[in-house]
């Protein structure tokens, strides 16, 4: 092939305007992801209307057929043919685009549906019903319609006017999961609104995949009940109600139990306003508030509601909206691990209640999946995690084993040992589970993974009361970074240094660790500095170097903690289920694993079959 003559220049390009059409098709790209994408945007224009109750409808994975009805205030005839024009809406004032209330303000949803498939909207305001028809970008007149109240949208073969997009489509099965999820989230935001799915791809009235009915109650008891209708009755039987509040931001919502955890990150729900988010910054924080009762291996379980005024949050960052940016990103994050955390703590020993039901799963055998899951560590890791102990701490745990092995029997008159919550222990078997009995059942707790929990908490309340110790380095390590990174590590440089981290300037781009954390001994400096930039970087905040020094307390723990095998007391057993019940989460161990499984009467004697 002959190469072009440089001497021919090209054809200067010419600037011109796009059509309409063209417009509207680059514009659903942006907002029309997928058949999903479609109902989000529908089923929030209905929840902006005022709706109590919609149904959405759909057939092939929503690709052939996306209807959304609801009971909402509905458009009268003149503004149907407004509806459809780009950029009008009638959710905020133009001049100000902070003040946001709504789920839906950027008025591009309806044309841009409209110039990928053919849309068609019926809708009643008073005494008044028309429809209007709009296909491939194409409007056609108003005309009447008979319709009761409200509005109905109906969506057919979407992405006809761009055949490309449909080769990227999923399966019908993933597409209908993925619409199904989207209604559930949404229902999860507004308990009070009654929502039906459908599917309706055999035709006539089709299958409920889907339905929540309104609830009532306060707000916290319509959320509980429609998490449960929605995660599931176990969820909502092993979840702690949140409700924090710091400098004008809101948490609420129910957070499971750490012994309730999944093996994905599939039960983590999150919503800024009521709102449906997907915000990076959030699950990073999700994880750091229970980085210290879970393996890395396991993800919590909730479903959390930040509410603020709108000025506070941006959630005009994404053309679907399903990213936020909070002003002060700081205090989004801190209210989340805080508010958290503090609800873990006061739940004390509590542990879920499917721990018990795989238990007697088990002695059924029959196959139950397992809630949680940590191996025991090998005899080599533990004599490694032994030999990286700072001086001083071993110490520390094996007096607090020696004080809970010698406490003395606790003088309980009134109520009997059997009233309290872990009861009153009966026997030890196999050297490393007690038997406790309550007044409605029994106790079997793991003695070692028990114990190391209590150790664990102490030494973290210690460290909290005299700060971590630093050891100051004979020749201060030099990393070398960019300018920026230096600038964003000295802003935190007072926070570092509370943790046993020293660094200052040491010319352009460079810094100088004059100090590092006693207790995690030899220590790569430059490493661990990268480590904590990435994460600031990433989540705006870093728990990396706090999260090395737990674990080093964890260990420590670990080792300073009745050993598996050593016979107890009756007075050890009492005085161990005793600090259990005083402890902050010791229902699970540093791991995410139950401490004890408790079994209610009525189920033991459903295994011998009394009942």
């Amino acid at each position: 092939m002959n190469s072009p003559n440089p001497n021919i220049r090209a054809a200067q390009p010419q600037i011109r305007q796009l059509d309409e059409a063209a417009v509207n098709r680059i514009a659903a790209g942006e907002v029309v992801e997928r058949p999903a994408s479609a109902v989000k945007e529908l089923v929030e224009n209905a929840l902006d209307a005022g709706a109590t109750r919609i149904e959405v409808g759909f057939a092939d994975g929503g690709k052939t057929l996306i209807r959304v009805m609801d009971d909402g205030c509905g458009m009268a005839p003149d503004q149907l043919p407004l509806a459809l024009a780009r950029h009008a809406t009638s959710k905020i004032d133009g001049s100000d685009l902070l003040n946001i209330h709504t789920f839906g303000f950027r008025g591009e949803a309806l044309p841009s549906l409209g110039a990928v498939g053919r849309l068609t909207i019926a809708s009643r305001a008073g005494d008044a019903a028309a429809e209007i028809t709009v296909a491939g970008g194409q409007a056609g007149a108003v005309k009447p319609a008979a319709l009761n109240a409200g509005t109905v949208v109906t969506l057919r073969d979407l992405f006809y006017a761009t055949p490309a997009r449909l080769k990227f489509m999923r399966t019908d099965r993933a597409e209908a999961q993925a619409i199904a999820d989207t209604v559930k989230r949404l229902a999860m935001a507004e308990p009070f609104v009654g929502f039906v799915l459908r599917d309706v791809s055999g035709g006539g009235e089709g299958r409920i995949v889907f339905r929540a009915d309104p609830e009532s109650g306060d707000l916290f008891d319509a959320l509980h009940g429609r998490l449960a209708r929605v995660l599931g009755a176990e969820f909502a039987e092993n979840a702690l109600r949140i409700d924090a509040t710091r400098e004008g931001v809101r948490m609420t919502g129910y957070a499971a139990l750490p012994t309730y955890s999944r093996g994905s990150a599939v039960a983590q729900y999150l919503f800024v306003n009521g709102r449906p988010v997907r915000d990076k910054m959030l699950y990073g924080a999700l994880r750091a508030a229970y980085q210290d009762v879970l393996s890395r291996d396991r993800h919590p379980a909730v479903a959390l509601f930040l509410d603020c005024d709108p000025t506070l949050v941006d959630v005009n960052v994404h053309p679907a909206k399903s990213e936020v940016r909070f002003r002060d990103p700081g205090l989004a994050r801190g209210l989340i691990v805080s508010g958290l955390r503090h609800a873990l703590a006061e739940a004390g020993h509590r542990a879920s209640t499917t721990v018990a039901g795989a238990t007697l799963g088990a002695f059924r055998a029959e196959p139950v999946g397992r809630i949680y899951q940590m191996d025991r560590p090998s005899p080599q890791a533990r004599a490694l995690a032994y030999s990286a102990q700072a001086p001083g701490f071993a110490d520390m745990a094996e007096d607090w084993s020696a004080r809970v092995e010698s406490a003395p029997e606790p003088q309980v008159e009134e109520p009997p040992a059997t009233a309290l919550p872990l009861g009153a222990a009966r026997a030890q078997v196999h050297e490393n589970y007690i038997i406790a009995q309550t007044e409605t059942g029994m106790v079997i707790v793991d003695q070692h993974a028990a114990h190391e929990r209590l150790v664990y908490e102490r030494l973290k309340r210690q460290m909290a009361e005299s700060g971590v110790a630093a050891q100051a380095l004979l020749i201060p390590e030099i990393v070398d970074l960019s300018e920026a990174d230096c600038a964003l590590l000295m802003e935190h440089a007072e926070a570092l240094a509370g943790l046993g981290l020293g660094i200052e300037p040491f010319g352009p781009g460079s810094l100088a660790v004059r100090e590092t954390p006693a207790i995690l001994g030899p220590v790569n400096a430059g490493a661990l500095l990268r480590d904590i930039l990435d994460e600031l970087q990433d989540q705006g905040a870093s728990g990396t170097l706090k999260l090395r020094i737990d674990a080093i307390l964890s260990r420590v723990a670990c080792h300073g903690s009745v050993r598996s095998g050593r016979r107890m007391s009756a007075e050890e057993m009492n005085a161990l289920l005793r600090e259990m019940e005083r402890t902050p989460m010791s229902g699970q161990c540093n791991h995410g694993r139950p401490t004890y499984v408790e079994l209610r009467l009525s189920d033991i004697e459903r295994l011998f079959g009394r009942t």
